[in-house]
């Protein structure tokens, strides 16, 4: 099973089947989303008064050190860390804009994508040794 961590301090984000994140919208408001661990997989789940529109962009936040985790690669995109159960660490790069799909796994130069919306970002991304 992966965990999933904060690049900052390290925090574990996953509790029980979901990784936890605080987000923000352009407007201030603010909330937790509970995104699903399996990469490709889009299930949210939010509060019922915490509901951004289709195509906004939010700001994801670790809600242990409160940092950003927009991604060094392009604004719209949040990262993360993954561990798998065999010790190797991978950044997970994700779009932070509601309803758009788009994810990318790393490690090193070899990356992995997953989603629909995917290729908005792929120059962002060293394509040499693609997964």
């Amino acid at each position: 099973m992966s965990e999933y961590k904060c690049p900052h301090c390290n925090a574990h984000l996953k509790v029980c089947d979901n990784i936890i994140l605080s987000a923000e919208r352009p407007n201030g408001e603010a909330g937790l989303f509970l995104l699903h661990p399996e990469l490709g997989n889009y299930n949210v789940i939010h509060n019922e008064g915490f509901i951004p529109e289709e195509g906004e962009t939010l700001k994801f936040y670790c809600p242990v050190c409160h940092k950003s985790l927009t991604s060094n690669k392009a604004n719209e995109l949040a990262k993360i860390n993954m561990e798998d159960d065999s010790g190797s660490v991978y950044e997970i790069h994700f779009s932070q804009t509601k309803g758009e799909k788009s994810t990318y796994k790393i490690e090193g130069e070899s990356v992995e994508i997953f989603g629909d919306h995917s290729s908005k970002y792929l120059n962002y991304f060293n394509l040499s040794q693609m997964k």
